[in-house]
């Protein structure tokens, strides 16, 4: 999940304005359960709204692509070995030896024998019935993107594409601030970690906000936490919404909803049947991914339900960076300070539209 709140706003409508023209700066923020997605979001605000990310900084990346390789192979590997799950290729034995021994936080190159033993990995029968059964173990939602195409990764001169940055895992820590630009408006982004060890860090952030965007991982209501591997995320994510609303601090804030991550729940769902999660799902598995995708938007949103917050939902992908038009999140004028009402189009014909579709 991820809540963005606009904070700071000027005590009236003619300061808003001026605060306008000379770039006035408006403070958010950002928290989630852990690889919901938020710092995905973070990225895309910053190529949709911010400086993008130039050739250096992609460079940057490069190192963190080869670990995410690794990271997610060594994963399988550790899983074949708890599920039981056979190698059909008796050489992937010792590929898998190979991998496994790789400090990954020293990985900073990608060298021949490492591509080809994670190529051969890859295409073995056993690590792919690993893979479909990712749901039992914690595996980064973009091993496949990565592990499909190491040929073209393993490059000399290797730039990760805005797409590679896009999909890079890396575990926030701590709190992070990021400023973008909404028409001469400057809004501060802050990032924080999601995981339950983090999150004693970041409320303080977000009191007195205005508004609430909320990033719930639609993808997660087959898997457990990183921390305790009997708890359900999506059950994690509605607990931890229920606390947030009733912080004093957000009383009287708006919030957004959005259900991140469809593309990867419309695959998972044709293999991962919801009403094995959520008994109460009264739809057929093959009634289609439309019906579960409105299940989990209900599910959701009857959290929310005993609140007198105002809500609005949109459905996107992790890796989108482009819109569709005419897409709106209206944000409620009586739920808000004046100066707010007048400022709403931002929030909403432009944050909103970019990631939605």
């Amino acid at each position: 999940m991820v809540l963005v709140g606009v904070v700071g706003w000027p005590s009236t409508v003619d300061a808003l304005e001026e605060a306008s023209l000379r770039l006035g700066s408006c403070g958010g923020g950002c928290c989630c359960t852990g690889e919901s997605g938020k710092s995905t979001f973070i990225k895309q605000m910053r190529i949709i709204h911010g400086a993008g990310y130039s050739e250096e900084d992609k460079r940057g990346f490069t190192k963190l692509v080869y670990q995410n390789i690794f990271t997610a192979m060594q994963a399988m590997i550790r899983a074949m070995e708890t599920l039981k799950i056979l190698y059909k290729y008796e050489q992937n034995q010792a590929n898998a030896l190979l991998i496994r021994e790789v400090d990954v936080e020293k990985v900073t190159t990608f060298e021949q024998q490492y591509v080809e033993a994670i190529k051969t990995l890859w295409g073995d029968p056993g690590i792919q019935e690993c893979y479909d059964r990712r749901r039992e173990f914690q595996l980064s939602d973009s091993a496949k993107y990565y592990l499909t195409d190491v040929d073209r990764i393993a490059t000399s001169g290797y730039l990760p594409t805005q797409q590679d940055v896009l999909r890079v895992r890396v575990p926030t820590t701590g709190i992070i601030e990021y400023p973008f630009d909404l028409e001469n408006i400057i809004f501060r982004m802050v990032d924080v970690g999601g995981q339950r060890s983090e999150r004693r860090k970041w409320i303080h952030c977000f009191e007195n906000v205005t508004s609430i965007m909320f990033l719930v991982a639609l993808s997660e209501y087959d898997q457990v936490l990183v921390e305790s591997d009997n708890e359900n995320r999506m059950e994690e994510s509605k607990a931890l919404f229920r606390t947030i609303i009733t912080y004093p601090w957000f009383q009287n804030s708006s919030v957004i909803l959005f259900l991140n991550k469809k593309d990867l729940l419309e695959d998972k769902i044709l293999c991962s049947h919801l009403v094995d999660y959520f008994p109460e799902f009264d739809g057929e598995p093959a009634c289609g991914r439309g019906a579960a995708r409105s299940h989990l938007l209900l599910l959701t949103l009857s959290v929310w339900l005993c609140s007198i917050l105002f809500h609005s939902f949109h459905f996107i992908s992790g890796d989108q960076t482009q819109g569709l038009p005419g897409v709106k999140c209206p944000l409620p004028t009586e739920l808000h300070p004046r100066p707010l009402s007048r400022f709403k189009n931002h929030v909403c014909a432009h944050i909103a539209p970019c990631i939605s579709r």
